[in-house]
């Protein structure tokens, strides 16, 4: 049991921890003289400074995450979404006797479905009426995201504060050495591991938050339909994913950053660049059916409207796709995919049951509105330059290593492991810039979305849009009353009443021209 006792003691008893600055991890390469080793205050104050980021963000998200509880608490439906549903339903000219007809005729033979959304009825009764569910639903889910990223938060000042790097790392080394593995010639090997290692221990940590939240939260509220045979089945097909795929990416991109000399960021973003383009083309046709099935849609009505839709705007649709999305969950969705001339759409087959035909063309005029004006590649550019100036700024600290050892990795005799210096970069320096442009993207997509729904309006569907927008919203017990501060920060896509009110200001605007 000697090498048992031995791990303890590399974890454990290397030094008693010292909460005075400036922080070092308890366990180094070293056995405890990082403190010494730092000449600079970079280096002094490294770790000090990443946990102060880390938890300066979770404090101002934890904020924004009560915010958004304390609007769950509201009992009174928003007067705003009130004022401007009840205008698409009378726009619509829904009438409370064509809906009690139509209830009544669904109740005969449909008794199990009580909970639905009747189509053909007004929407203001039906979300008033779903109101408290969403509220319920909405109180659940941050509830559990204030638990979860208070988990997740203490595990990494912990991780930090222990050298769990470090410690992977050497672990990672002492298996490498029984085939007779070197770090510094067998770097990509002993990479793999650790990588290995750490995805394993990470899939274990987060396994409970993930079963709480699809068989309690989600089957609470009639989502989940997924079983635990199902659920694992996914988790398995996702690790064997992440090792085919994940290995060789980490591979070649080390071989690339090894052979590629002080101008390595340039071979690095021209990889990354090919292996999106070619992950972006495998995922919908090679790793998505692996999850599930896509079928023809039916010839009829809707097929045939869509492709009109499709050559109305030039988009070269090829196929024309129905996702069985209720294996797993009732919510709903539509996606394209494709290059060129190869344009293919997917509807769940959830969203075919919850809105009409003519809501599912106003929903993909949406959509293609975002194809059409160049949203999808706008965002694939931004991100591939994001890419690039992140790996030139890593090139410039590559060498850095007053920060390797101040997280640990103070072993002057040793090479510093490049996926270290990656790990270190990205969640030290460039976190801050990472965070600043993950705003600035939320609040141009939710200006992407705004430009989409206009775009379907000019296309004459915005009656359609709206009134499918709230079904959607009422199938999926979407917020009715968010927090403004909360939205602003982490929604993607604007909330429902701003959509319906920018789109009934459009159409007021082309009635008066």
């Amino acid at each position: 049991h000697a090498g048992k006792i031995q791990d303890l003691r590399d974890l454990s008893i290397r030094s008693t921890m010292d909460f005075t600055l400036p922080l070092t991890p308890q366990y180094t390469q070293t056995g405890g003289t990082t403190k010494a080793a730092a000449t600079t205050l970079f280096g002094q104050y490294a770790v000090a400074a990443t946990i102060l980021f880390t938890l300066a963000v979770f404090l101002f998200e934890a904020y924004l995450n009560f915010r958004q509880r304390k609007s769950y608490h509201k009992t009174d439906f928003p007067r705003e979404l009130e004022t401007t549903v009840g205008n698409i339903d009378r726009e619509t000219k829904s009438t409370a006797s064509a809906a009690a007809e139509k209830r009544e005729d669904s109740s005969k033979s449909n008794n199990d479905k009580k909970d639905k959304v009747d189509r053909n009825a007004p929407l203001l009764p039906q979300l008033k009426s779903k109101f408290s569910n969403a509220q319920s639903y909405g109180l659940d889910k941050i509830n559990f995201s204030i638990f979860s990223s208070t988990y997740a938060v203490t595990e990494e000042v912990v991780f930090l504060l222990y050298g769990f790097l470090p410690y992977v790392w050497d672990k990672a080394c002492n298996i490498g050495a029984k085939y007779g593995w070197t770090e510094t010639d067998n770097e990509i090997k002993i990479t793999l591991l650790f990588l290995g290692i750490v995805t394993i221990f990470g899939t274990i940590t987060s396994l409970p938050f993930e079963l709480y939240s699809t068989f309690e939260i989600e089957k609470k509220h009639g989502f989940n339909k997924q079983t635990l045979g199902l659920f694992f089945t996914d988790k398995l097909k996702g690790l064997a994913l992440t090792a085919v795929f994940g290995g060789p990416f980490v591979a070649l991109l080390l071989k690339i950053i090894f052979a590629g000399g002080d101008k390595f960021y340039l071979y690095v973003w021209a990889f990354t660049f090919v292996f999106s383009v070619i992950m972006m083309t495998l995922v919908p046709v090679v790793i998505m059916p692996l999850f599930n099935k896509y079928e023809k849609l039916p010839d009829g009505p809707l097929k045939d409207s869509i492709y009109e839709l499709a050559g109305k705007l030039s988009f070269p649709l090829t196929k024309l796709f129905v996702m069985d999305g209720s294996k797993r969950s009732s919510h709903s969705n539509a996606f394209m995919f494709g290059f060129m001339k190869n344009k293919r759409i997917v509807l769940f087959d959830t969203l075919m049951e919850q809105v009409s035909n003519d809501e599912i063309l106003a929903i993909l005029g949406h959509e293609l509105g975002h194809w059409k004006m160049g949203h999808t590649v706008t965002n694939f550019v931004v991100t591939q330059i994001y890419t690039g100036f992140m790996f030139y700024f890593f090139s410039l600290c590559y060498n850095s290593h007053e920060l390797y050892r101040a997280f640990g990795f103070d072993d002057e005799s040793r090479p510093i492991p490049t996926i270290i210096a990656l790990v270190l970069f990205t969640s030290t320096i460039w976190a801050p810039v990472d965070k600043t442009l993950s705003f600035i993207m939320t609040i141009h997509s939710r200006k992407c979305e705004f430009e989409a729904d206009e775009f379907s309006v000019n296309l004459g569907m915005s009656s359609k849009l709206q009134s499918g927008l709230c079904k959607i919203h009422l199938e999926n017990l979407g917020a009715m009353s968010p927090d403004s501060w909360y939205s602003t920060y982490h929604y993607s896509h604007p909330p429902l009443v701003e959509r319906l009110s920018a789109m009934m200001k459009l159409d007021t605007a082309k009635k008066l021209s």
